[in-house]
């Protein structure tokens, strides 16, 4: 029996996603030391010395069915960060979209919402997801707007959800997409990657 859902390669005008591999660690190190993005202590990114060990446990994880991660390509095809779909739930069709991070240089441009855009679409049109979740650390607030931006709804907020790595108590804002509010919000997401830029 087919895994679902199945590794596919989504591709856009300033994205790419691709199945993650062991051969992509050496263009993940350099994406995440743009930035140093592994000091951010509100979220956990892959650092030089355990990306090996983050690849591998993706990868561990999509063997096991409960994720489908992903290398991120800008426009260019250079490497610039990774995202997963996550949480997958196939008997009621939900996954959530998470374990995201990408360089700094491609923030605040329409790389990240081509990516939502992307995995939003094949998750309604192609995996027939009921739902698609966002979750985030209540004190990242710079995740947290840009989720809001796609049109995704708060849900609610998981207080002392999880233990962070420097001992703190996580509280976890949880949101989500539904399949009725899609077209919707995919109009908003094209109608953000159309519009001139500053």
């Amino acid at each position: 029996m087919a895994s679902w859902p199945e590794p596919v390669h989504l591709t856009g005008e300033h994205s790419s996603l691709e199945p993650l591999s062991a051969a992509h660690r050496d263009d993940l190190i350099v994406a995440a030391g743009n930035g140093e993005l592994w000091k951010l202590w509100y979220t956990s990114i892959p650092g030089p010395d355990n990306m090996d060990a983050e690849i591998g446990r993706r990868l561990d994880l999509q063997a096991s069915g409960s994720m489908l991660p992903f290398t991120i390509r800008d426009g260019r095809g250079l490497v610039v960060g990774m995202t997963t779909y996550m949480n997958i739930d196939a008997a009621s069709k939900r996954v959530e979209i998470g374990s995201t991070w990408t360089s700094s240089n491609v923030h605040r441009g329409p790389l990240n919402t081509e990516c939502k855009l992307l995995l939003l679409g094949h998750a309604f049109e192609v995996l027939d997801c009921i739902a698609v979740e966002f979750r985030t650390h209540f004190f990242n607030h710079q995740s947290r707007r840009a989720i809001e931006r796609l049109g995704a709804k708060l849900d609610g907020i998981l207080r002392s959800h999880s233990r962070a790595s420097n001992g703190t108590l996580r509280d976890t804002c949880v949101y989500s997409i539904t399949l009725a509010e899609w077209p919707t919000v995919q109009a908003h997401l094209r109608w953000q990657l159309e519009r001139p830029r500053a």
